[in-house]
């Protein structure tokens, strides 16, 4: 079906569509879109395997648009692939309410299979998209069929070259052999600032070679036939994956601004939209696609979709003639989890004996991995200490795709984006795992993880500063209240055993990412009559109550058994305390009010602790309550010399406690008399 005159024609089309869209809208980046118009019209007319009226399509090859800036490449091809964006969206492109954003979203738009825009993240999803097929198709037995051949396209441009993520995932995809992936690097040596001789001179070729990567030249990108043999050559894999180097011009077919800096982020301007469509021959009306070039992307689309028909009924045969086979691709598409997963993680949980978070994370993921086949990850060179790994399975690696332990490397950035990629791939819940302290590093991952809803886990270890000896640049402080500053991020930090069962449980069952927070200290685990209380979903809940309570102490994590032991202390001096435990805000606000209302009712003070920055925590306290925390960077000594002088031991908390609240009917000067030991704060 490939013509290479219609091709060329296509290419020209989505440039003016481009142009035109960005310039209806007074804002967009015409210069990609117009210099890669060639390469992406040449794969999507010839290579790109999709079924428009099915987007998510099994048997799909991915797209991505590393360089989300260009979005309007993407938008003119789903406009022209028949992908039900019709041209009204293209003419509303950045406005309110259309499905042509800034930059692509996932989940947004139909044929986008990840959100880009920060430069690098698309490439380096990727990687995580290719990890998550192969070990689907290894896992499923597919790998031994024709049905997995699909490939991965990224564009990615300069920006990306530069990003550190780029340089992260690229590393880690050379070493692994990822031979599915295939990048076409816009090398049109043009950033906003100007040339990128000012701040990158290096030899991107050189790099991706030293990466373990194949090196295909195209010397001129804005030629159909260049790319077209390019594509053809990087399609036959060599067993590593492929970088095209594509030699283009920024705002090709504009002919004063083609080249120019001016052309990259800012609309080419009426006079130039009007050049450009004269020098491309462009005779249709504004926003109108001729005829010629309907039909041509119109008869590509049907044989696309006859292509994916055939592979249909072939894969349907494949799953009747093996239920088992069926079966257990049916749980890695669904991401099934068992109803009674809470009920399964808890007959394992170690709660015989004080055990750390991490360590009673580590003995549940067994059974999670037992029960839950979709899941699987791994750590950033941490996993001995995190323990994430999956015992009696092997490492994913060069010929062992099917291995169920990640070794990422020391990538966090590369890791997190490369977990979103294996997320939105559709076939996997990962988890990707390191020491607290160090998801500042993964931060615009999970950012993104949030944007697009991912579902995967993070296991972050090495909670606050307990870790004592390493000191403050390894004990997360204000990391926590990063985290729950993100929308839609969950976080777990669970007191003991008990909750840690609670925190996976909710972690596989929710929609979105989840960040368990977990300790390196022994923590103990809940008498079996406390246990009954913990309710992880529910985000908080009563741990130990007096009737007619004065006082609620809220914690979290390594803090619960704290407050638990401060309670006694105070009951010992008379007064009616209530502990509660909040594993996660989250969960907690999402509650009716009258449960919150039932667990922290309005009309006593409030207490929180919590081993690192007290910030967010007036929302549960109030301008009356006391927020117990560490607004410091920790110091470094053996963790039990830390809590002492940080004032985390039970007496140090009802030190605190005492400094705020008065609990002495002979000091108290509100006029409450018996009735002291409610924890008034009179004078104090």
């Amino acid at each position: 079906m490939f013509d290479c005159k219609m091709a060329k024609k296509t290419a020209d089309t989505i440039r003016v569509l481009s142009a035109e869209a960005i310039q209806k809208a007074k804002s967009g980046h015409p210069g990609m879109p117009l210099g890669c118009a060639d390469y992406a019209a040449v794969l999507w007319s010839k290579y790109l395997r999709h079924d428009p009226s099915t987007p998510g399509w099994l048997g799909r090859d991915r797209f991505i648009l590393s360089a989300g800036h260009g979005s309007m490449l993407i938008y003119s091809l789903l406009h022209l692939f028949n992908y039900g964006l019709d041209m009204e969206e293209l003419k509303n492109f950045r406005q309110w309410g259309s499905l042509t954003p800034g930059h692509p979203e996932l989940g947004h738009t139909e044929g986008v299979d990840i959100t880009t825009g920060p430069l690098g993240s698309g490439f380096a999803s990727a990687v995580g998209m290719s990890i998550a097929n192969r070990y689907f198709a290894v896992r499923t037995g597919l790998d031994k069929t024709d049905f997995f051949a699909n490939k991965i396209f990224i564009i990615s441009g300069d920006g990306c070259m530069m990003e550190g993520a780029t340089s992260e995932a690229a590393s880690l995809a050379g070493h692994l052999k990822l031979d599915d992936l295939v990048v076409f690097y816009d090398d049109n040596n043009i950033s906003i600032e100007g040339s990128t001789g000012i701040a990158f001179t290096e030899d991107v070729a050189a790099r991706f070679a030293a990466y373990n990567w194949r090196v295909i030249r195209c010397d001129n990108a804005n030629d159909i036939c260049q790319c077209d043999a390019a594509l053809a050559e990087a399609v036959k894999s060599d067993g590593r994956p492929t970088i095209i180097i594509g030699k283009t011009q920024i705002g090709f077919g504009a002919p004063n601004k083609q080249g120019k800096a001016s052309s990259h982020g800012e609309p080419l301007g009426d006079e130039e939209l009007a050049a450009l469509r004269a020098n491309l021959g462009y005779t249709e009306a504004p926003f109108t696609v001729a005829e010629d070039v309907k039909a041509y992307c119109a008869a590509c689309v049907a044989e696309s979709k006859a292509k994916a028909a055939e592979w249909n009924a072939k894969f349907k045969a494949f799953c009747d003639a093996d239920a088992a086979a069926a079966e257990l691709i049916d749980k890695y598409v669904n991401q099934t989890v068992p109803e009674n997963i809470l009920e399964e993680l808890l007959k394992v949980a170690p709660v015989d004996e004080p055990v750390a978070s991490r360590a009673s994370s580590g003995t549940i993921l067994q059974k999670v991995a037992e029960l839950v086949p979709a899941l699987f990850g791994g750590a950033a060179d941490l996993a001995p200490s995190t323990k994430s790994n999956i015992k009696g399975e092997t490492d994913f690696a060069p010929g062992n795709y099917g291995g169920r332990n990640i070794h990422f490397g020391v990538r966090e950035l590369a890791m997190g984006l490369a977990a979103n990629g294996m997320a939105a791939n559709g076939t996997a819940i990962p988890y990707s795992s390191t020491f607290f302290v160090f998801s500042d590093y993964m931060k615009p991952a999970i950012r993104l993880a949030a944007i697009q809803k991912l579902h995967q886990i993070y296991i972050f270890t090495h909670d606050s500063f307990y870790v004592g000896e390493d000191g403050p640049t390894h004990e997360p402080i204000e990391q926590i209240a990063m985290l729950r500053s993100i929308p839609g991020v969950t976080v777990i930090r669970p007191a003991e055993a008990h909750e840690v069962a609670g925190a996976w449980a909710a972690a596989l069952k929710a929609d979105g990412p989840v960040a368990l927070l977990l300790t390196r200290q022994n923590l103990k685990p809940y008498d079996a009559e406390t246990a009954k209380n913990v309710n992880v979903e529910r985000g908080a809940f009563v741990v130990s109550d007096d009737e007619d309570f004065g006082m609620i102490l809220l914690a979290t994590g390594s803090e619960v058994n704290l407050a638990l032991e401060a309670a006694e202390l105070l009951r010992a001096e008379g007064a009616k305390i209530r502990v509660v435990s909040m594993p996660s805000q989250e969960l907690f606000l999402q509650q009716d009010f009258d449960y919150q209302d039932e667990v922290l009712p309005g009309y006593v003070p409030v207490v929180s602790i919590e081993a690192a920055s007290t910030f967010g925590w007036e929302r549960f306290t109030g301008l009356e309550g006391l927020n117990i925390g560490l607004d410091h960077f920790g110091a470094s000594a053996p963790y039990k010399v830390l809590a002492e002088k940080f004032g985390f031991t039970p007496q140090g908390i009802v030190d605190q406690i005492k400094d705020c609240f008065c609990f002495d009917e002979d000091d108290c000067d509100c006029g409450c008399g018996d009735d002291c030991s409610c924890g008034c704060d009179c004078e104090k």
